[in-house]
């Protein structure tokens, strides 16, 4: 199955056209498309003031323009899973967000959609995150960020999964409904993947039994970032957690590192993020699995790391 047929399976389920689950072959497609990159790059980028340093990484990626053009339909998929203060560093910085909305929308953007799917209590983790409030101050009908609607969960079966071959995913976060996925998720750690990056955000496109996927944590993520695919992953590194992840303790658990960490690459971008931590990415199973998986580049001494 290529690009064109997997798109039109998405939309006749949508539709209602498809009785039964879609079939998505997106394995090979995500294979050749590994295949036919070139070399993986990340950008590393410090500063203190947040909308500038999300101006800097776009602009050492390309600039917004080479992922949002005018018209598009963006989801901008941050950390917004906790209950938890921004100070915490259990969710994604407000500020980033934000930065990351308005860049958007001045590229032309028909909408820019934030969303997830909180562990806690959504509205208050959702209020507690800032993410909201930050969203709304920008003042611009086509940013939202809103709750998601448990009635758009779609099954997905997914052909050449190694552990996991069906599961529900939010219809807004597929590529039928959304031109340009931006996950945005924050560094820190977690008591049973080990670090929770830009692979594990995804799970809060997830519908159904997510915790699930914890029983086989590694392949398992690999599996369901066959679907889900962003067009950039800017990693959330301004405060990291240190320990008792993913939601965290005190603030003696948060390290100030005032970074972020960007790349096309959802694999090479983890890769790198790991060293922030101290570890190797061959310490985090996802990504492994991802990379086993042709998703990506593990291997830093075959990315190009771009620093400033």
């Amino acid at each position: 199955m290529d690009r064109r047929e997997f798109l039109e399976r998405v939309a006749a389920w949508s539709t209602g056209v498809c009785l039964a689950t879609p079939i998505f072959r997106v394995r090979d497609i995500v294979a050749a498309e590994a295949n036919a990159r070139k070399r993986s790059v990340v950008s590393v980028v410090r500063g203190k003031d947040y909308a500038a340093l999300v101006d800097r990484t776009l602009k050492s990626l390309g600039g917004i323009k080479k992922f949002v053009q005018e018209g598009m339909r963006v989801v901008v998929k941050p950390n917004i899973g906790w209950d938890r203060p921004p100070e915490q560093a259990a969710n994604t910085n407000a500020m980033v967000v934000e930065a990351i909305v308005r860049q958007c929308l001045d590229a032309g953007a028909k909408r820019v959609w934030v969303f997830d799917r909180p562990c806690n209590d959504p509205r208050r983790s959702y209020a507690r995150s800032g993410i909201p409030a930050a969203v709304a101050s920008i003042g611009d009908v086509r940013a939202q960020c809103f709750q998601l609607n448990p009635k758009r969960y779609v099954p997905v079966r997914i052909d050449g999964g190694k552990s996991i071959q069906q599961f529900e995913f939010y219809r807004d976060a597929l590529e039928t409904e959304c031109d340009c996925y931006i996950n945005v998720p924050v560094a820190k750690h977690h008591a049973l993947a080990r670090l929770t990056l830009g692979l594990k955000n995804t799970m809060g496109v997830l519908g159904g039994r997510r915790g699930e996927l914890h029983k086989d944590i590694g392949p398992r993520l690999a599996d369901v970032n066959l679907v889900i695919r962003p067009k950039l992953t800017i990693i959330d590194a301004t405060r990291i957690l240190l320990r008792n992840g993913p939601g965290g303790q005190s603030l003696d658990d948060v390290k100030v590192l005032d970074t972020l960490v960007a790349s096309t690459d959802p694999v090479a971008v983890d890769a790198y993020a790991t060293t922030l931590f101290g570890l190797k990415p061959e310490d985090v199973r996802s990504t492994v699995a991802a990379h086993q998986l042709g998703l990506g580049e593990m291997d830093l001494s075959r990315v190009k790391i771009l620093e400033t």
